[in-house]
């Protein structure tokens, strides 16, 4: 296995100072315009054999050729990374996580693995409504103590910008206290982009009552949340034991009204819809989409709405019918990948083992899944002028992988090949080792 230099152990020149990233067998930039990736161009991850990165101030200074940028007059000062016979490529964007979620779902877990169903499982008291009550329970200082841990293993996995959601509070404490923790994280070290997702179960004071409890967010928590700019985006959960696509159109419109950007949990258990409400209402993005039949994917081809898709799930519930990346890459739709890391049905953190399960499953190419969760993911999350790629003025996020191939991360499932994660020009990780103060 490759080491680092003996230079390369040495901390992240500080900021000011240059630093030249030097030797990549393969740099993978994503260069290109500030827009999803479609069709052909999905396939194009910007390989430069033999590349090298300049960076100053945490951004980006230029990428390219090795013998160019090297021959750079600030490079010839500049600290050096080694990055010898080495992948370096764009820090994962992880468009929709539920970070801050309580403890591990184990019952739930034992309970599927014994053949309950998720809608079984419920019905039983576990779910959704089981997270909400240990969210509620837990105090503020140990919610923000768990997402720290959680941070880590996206840090070590290779992400760099997380989407994070609300939605286990569910009632104005727990929801206004999950985002206080989102607020607390944002850069500390990753960039943290906050999602309510009030309308994520109907919570048990609301019990048989949604349309109330819709009434309740619009008045009450809508306002509140823009007010102090504690979201950029509001998410709903349209399906079976959720809400409906009445109940959905109604919340998202008022959400709108108020500013917000929107999301959408669209076709995940069944069809209803919700994948054309979001392309209707303009969301930036449509998530899970398991179910969609053709006449959705043709809306989504030609709406600017994100298909976000989440293998993870799907592998975690031990279910066999993966959202149809392949009829959405082939007509035009923009595809991007993401975690859904949560306790319930996606506990992982890992994008590389989401890239492995879309070649595996959605027969996307390691290319395309490459683009889905860099490029792509920040487009979902309205980032990509800053993220997802390494174009000159964009933030130093970067990752150099121990191999000389990009497509070796799918081949190797389960494999964590990251071998160092840089966040704004600074090493938040090194071969096993976390390059940050983590608080108690």
């Amino acid at each position: 296995m490759p080491r680092f230099s003996s230079r390369e152990q040495q901390e992240a020149p500080s900021r000011g100072d240059a630093l030249l990233v030097r030797g990549a067998r393969q740099l993978l930039t994503l260069r290109g315009p500030s827009a999803p990736r479609r069709g052909v161009a999905l396939q194009d991850v910007g390989l430069v054999a033999d590349g090298a990165l300049l960076i100053r101030d945490g951004r980006i200074v230029d990428a390219g050729p090795a013998r160019r940028v090297e021959n750079l007059a600030a490079a010839r000062q500049a600290e050096e990374l080694d990055a010898s016979g080495r992948v370096v490529m764009p820090g994962f964007v992880d468009c929709h996580t539920h970070l801050v979620c309580g403890p591990p779902r184990l019952a739930d877990y034992e309970m599927r693995l014994a053949g309950a169903s998720y809608h079984d499982i419920a019905a039983a008291g576990g779910g959704i409504l089981w997270s909400v009550k240990a969210v509620r329970a837990t105090s503020s200082r140990r919610l923000l103590h768990q997402a720290r841990q959680s941070v880590a293993w996206f840090v070590r996995h290779g992400t760099t910008t997380i989407e994070a959601k609300t939605g286990y509070g569910l009632d104005r404490t727990g929801e206004m206290k999950t985002l206080r923790v989102l607020a607390a994280l944002q850069g500390q070290p990753l960039d943290i982009v906050p999602t309510y997702l009030g309308a994520h179960a109907v919570p048990p004071e609301f019990e048989g009552r949604a349309e109330d409890y819709i009434d309740w967010m619009c008045a009450e928590m809508l306002p509140r949340i823009r007010r102090r700019r504690l979201a950029r985006f509001v998410d709903v959960y349209c399906d079976r034991g959720a809400f409906s696509l009445d109940e959905a159109r109604r919340y998202l419109e008022a959400a709108r009204r108020m500013g917000f950007a929107l999301k959408v949990h669209a076709e995940q258990f069944s069809r209803t819809g919700a994948a054309r409400l979001a392309v209707e209402l303009g969301a930036m993005s449509a998530d899970h989409l398991e179910q969609v039949d053709a006449s959705d994917i043709a809306a989504l081809a030609q709406s600017r709405t994100v298909a976000v898709l989440l293998p993870g799930s799907v592998f975690h519930l031990g279910l066999d019918r993966y959202a149809p990346a392949r009829a959405l890459i082939d007509q035009g739709a923009a595809v991007a990948l993401a975690t859904d890391f949560n306790p319930g049905t996606s506990p992982t953190c890992s994008m590389p083992m989401v890239i492995a399960l879309a070649c595996a499953h959605m027969r996307m190419s390691p290319a395309e899944a490459i683009a889905a969760a860099t490029i792509n993911a920040a487009c979902a999350i309205g980032s990509a002028d800053q993220v997802g790629s390494l174009e000159p003025g964009k933030a130093a996020d970067l990752i150099i992988l121990d191999v000389p191939d990009y497509r070796e991360i799918p081949y190797h499932f389960g494999v964590n090949l990251v071998a160092l994660t840089m966040k704004r020009g600074q090493i938040l990780y090194r071969q096993g080792e976390i390059h940050w103060p983590e608080n108690s």
